[in-house]
């Protein structure tokens, strides 16, 4: 193919406006594909394929090869350590073939997988530079081609390097002490302004950079259009090239996708990643620009043009032979899992039943966090008589919860929700007069605070505190090195003295916003109560005397991604807000009355409990002891013993992992690692997830499932309509799913899609993490999330779901539900349906049907 006259020194004189539409589709199809990247102070987990879920897995494994010249799957080496282990046998690669019939070039039967997962690759993935074929080229990475792999020549990294430091400084959220003052402009024209002013780029060889950004249209769509038509990129090529271009900066990217994502839930336009973009395309032209008259650099950038001209478009695997090895062995290898999985829920099933009193001695509802699985089978072994449940840890509450002594609040639900509801913190029994006492000394030394430390930050003071004040800090120093005490305080600790922090409660107030009411009246309460009991399905259960919403939260210092740790479904924060709010309510007279009026009948000596399970230590606190009856004495003592051998029994289980089998002092060093400054991993999170499992509490107890699996109770019998089942399947497993595909994402490839060395992550604009001191803003899961250092904790595995439901009422789910339709057809996860108590299991086929899982 040749090109044409493909250099063009300044952008063409044509209007953009002929095919606006056709640009701003292309542009709104690239910045799809990046998936939002929440904030440390609320940092979630996601999805990193989000854009990519409504085409096939398969097919985005070749277009983040084609674009981005990156793998999506393990290194093949990784496979055939399975195979000689034997964790992948003949029977797992032959349903691997049998399943995907389409992929081109694929070995035609057992015997020659094997034989060609053994072949000497045609490219070598450990050599420096080594590239996948057929890629779709930026200008720096053409530049890069041509300076011979020297990393102090690479466009790419100063490019990246520079976009990141100015977006650190625009998009800053308090961690700078000077604040850029164009803020208020939006990100394109705000970078203009500044680029006006920069000669960096100009004094690091870039010639005329100011002038090409400059001659540039100042609408962030017409300059992007202005560079495509510039670079004389193919029509066909366009929406690759932009999401090329993103991927680049995809850290920065995923952060303005993630302000878009928040306003459209509030309403509102945000355009911050089209501006975003638009940087970018103007960094390549303006590189572009300058290298226009080498000769060396056009003939390279006329064979990347004729390479994007004829790139295999989405959908289409191309003709890469080792990406179709590769994903027949990664699908032997799940294929494998799956099947040993099943064995074990179909042999549980066959066991004799546990057979429980008809009143359970208590009632305990965990998060479905699959590190609940652990506690609750750990507290089911020390209390034989308990029931345990498995819902979301919002508890079905999405509140904006605000602390008491602030004005503002975070949102304590999933974020696939926007809060309903605003609940602000009170001191119970408190005067008016007290209560605003106390507001305002909160909010002084919250003031004092931030100003002491804007006084150790400052570019002057900082020396003269560290010279004068030094060494009055040693022994904190020592004894937060020590794990003797923390460097911080803990996050949930009120800044008030203990018998005031003991009256701390949530005060439910009803309030008018732009017309929206931001509290609980009494229909709420009823309606919420009754949601929460069914999508629990203890509506039509025997309740226990006492009942504890154990939402969980985590226990770290000096670990920016802390909220990682938190609770998922509270948006990253603890659960301890909700429960503490389910619980007043469903403990309300009014409320019991309102129920039993809708056939839920809540005995008078049941009571609810809020509590909070620590993640790190497994220890559960209790709140609102002194509110118990006199006559619960004795089962709330029964109950905290029970916790307490539960949270040794689940230290025990978690010790293996961390690295302290056969420990003596197993609790205290737990303990420690909490409080340590130096431990890179606490807990190991949600680190090797693979289940998600709904269904009564029977089909799974006693089954060991080493806290892989998400447990979210559920019971067909009672959900008439459905109901339940298409809420669990919209929020719940989407949910989970997100959470399987970051650890996915950020085992096979961290560098790709995770946050990399833990050890070098710095902090900047409160927002995230840089690896090292400059570098895009990094997204995803650090390497010791996943890693152990000599080995993954984290297996890549997609989401294998297990729902005791009927098949018809699955099937009406997806055919409502685009997205979780899109999850199961196009392979994102694989969804099975349960009968007969886990003793039958079909899964769903991509394209329609159901066949007997073997």
């Amino acid at each position: 193919m040749t090109i044409q006259n493909p250099i063009a020194l300044a952008p063409p004189a044509v209007s953009v406006a002929a095919d606006r539409l056709a640009l701003e589709s292309a542009i709104h199809e690239a910045c799809a594909r990046i998936a939002p990247l929440w904030p440390l102070r609320g940092f979630v987990a996601v999805n990193p394929f989000l854009g990519f879920t409504g085409q096939g897995f398969a097919a985005t494994c070749a277009t983040m090869r084609r674009v981005a010249r990156v793998d999506m799957l393990m290194p093949r080496d990784f496979y055939l350590d399975a195979l000689a282990e034997g964790r992948i046998d003949d029977a797992a690669l032959e349903a691997a073939l049998a399943a995907s019939p389409a992929i081109p070039g694929a070995p035609g039967d057992v015997a020659a997988l094997r034989a060609a997962a053994q072949q000497e690759r045609s490219w070598d993935q450990t050599l420096p530079g080594a590239r996948h074929p057929a890629a779709v080229a930026t200008v720096a990475e053409v530049l890069d081609s041509l300076s011979g792999g020297d990393r102090e020549a690479s466009r790419t990294r100063f490019m990246i390097d520079e976009i990141s430091r100015w977006c650190g400084a625009y998009f800053d959220e308090g961690q700078a002490s000077w604040r850029l003052p164009i803020r208020h402009l939006s990100p394109y024209a705000a970078w203009r302004a500044t680029a006006r002013h920069d000669r960096n780029p100009e004094a690091m060889g870039i010639e005329g950079f100011r002038a090409s950004v400059l001659a540039l249209p100042c609408d962030p769509v017409e300059a992007i259009g202005a560079v495509l038509a510039g670079l004389r990129i193919p029509e066909r090529a366009r929406v690759d090239y932009l999401h090329r271009a993103l991927f680049d900066i995809r850290g920065w990217a995923a952060y303005a996708r993630h302000l878009g994502w928040v306003a459209a839930q509030q309403g509102r336009d945000d355009d911050s990643l089209v501006g975003l973009l638009a940087i970018r395309i103007a960094w390549g032209y303006a590189l572009f620009q300058a290298r226009s008259q080498d000769g060396r650099f056009r003939r390279a950038w006329t064979h990347a043009i004729a390479a994007a001209a004829s790139a295999p478009q989405d959908g289409q695997l191309g003709l890469d032979a080792e990406l179709a090895i590769d994903l027949l062995l990664h699908e032997a290898y799940e294929e494998a899992a799956r099947r040993q999985l099943a064995g074990r829920l179909r042999a549980h099933a066959a066991a004799t039943p546990l057979r429980l009193p008809a009143r359970p001695a208590i009632q305990a509802a965990f998060c479905i966090d699959v590190r609940s699985e652990v506690f609750r089978r750990a507290l089911e072994t020390a209390m034989p008589g308990a029931e345990t449940i498995g819902f979301a840890g919002f508890f079905g509450f999405p509140i904006e919860y605000v602390p008491f002594g602030r004005t503002r609040g975070a949102a304590h639900c999933p974020v696939l929700l926007k809060p309903a509801f605003t609940v602000c913190e009170a001191v119970q029994g408190a005067t008016p007069a007290e209560e605003t006492g106390l507001h305002a000394l909160r909010r002084l030394r919250q003031r004092a605070e931030r100003a002491w430390k804007a006084f150790k930050r400052s570019a002057v003071s900082s020396f003269t505190h560290v010279e004068t004040a030094g060494l009055l800090f040693g022994a904190k120093i020592a004894s937060d090195s020590l794990g003797l005490t923390r460097i911080v305080a803990h996050p949930r600790d009120a800044a008030l003295d203990a018998a005031t922090a003991a009256r701390l409660g949530p005060r439910i107030e009803a309030k008018e916003e732009a017309g929206r009411l931001t509290g609980f009246d009494d229909a709420q309460r009823l309606a919420m109560a009754e949601a929460v009991l069914k999508g629990m399905s203890l509506a039509g259960t025997t309740f226990a005397r006492l009942v504890l919403l154990a939402g969980h939260g985590s226990t770290t210092v000096n670990n920016p991604h802390a909220a990682g740790l938190d609770c998922g479904a509270c948006g990253g924060q603890t659960g301890e807000a909700n429960a503490r709010i389910a619980a007043a309510i469903l403990n309300d007279p009014a409320v019991r009355s309102g129920l039993a009026g809708k056939g839920i009948q809540i005995p008078a000596d049941t009571w609810f409990l809020p509590a909070l399970h620590d993640t790190t230590t497994d220890a559960v606190a209790i709140f609102g002891e002194d509110a118990v009856p006199a006559s619960h004495a004795t089962d709330l003592a029964r109950l905290k013993d029970a916790l307490a051998r539960a949270g040794a029994l689940a230290r025990v289980e978690r010790a293996v992992l961390l690295g302290l089998e056969g420990a003596m002092d197993l609790d205290e060093r737990i303990t420690a690692r909490s409080r340590d400054w130096s431990e890179v991993r606490p807990e190991w999170g949600l680190a090797g997830n693979a289940a998600f499992i709904a269904a009564p509490r029977s089909v799974t107890r006693g089954l060991a499932l080493g806290g892989r699996a998400f447990l979210h109770d559920y019971d067909a019998a009672q959900d008439e309509g459905g109901g339940v089942l298409e809420l669990i399947m919209t929020a719940p497993l989407v949910v989970a799913s997100w959470i399987n595909l970051q650890y996915f994402g950020s085992t096979v490839n961290n560098d790709a899609f995770g946050s990399g060395n833990k050890v070098l992550h710095n902090v900047i604009g409160q927002l995230g993490v840089l690896e090292g001191n400059a570098g895009d803003l990094r997204a995803g899961l650090p390497w010791q999330s996943v890693h152990d250092g000599e080995r993954f904790v984290h297996e890549p595995l997609r989401l294998s779901v297990f729902i005791a439901a009927p098949e018809a009422a699955m099937e009406a789910v997806m055919a409502k539900h685009q997205g979780v339709r899109d999850l199961v057809e196009n392979g994102w996860l694989h969804l099975h349906a349960l009968a007969e108590g886990g003793r039958a299991i079909r899964r769903r086929v991509p394209g329609g049907g159901w066949v007997e899982e073997s």
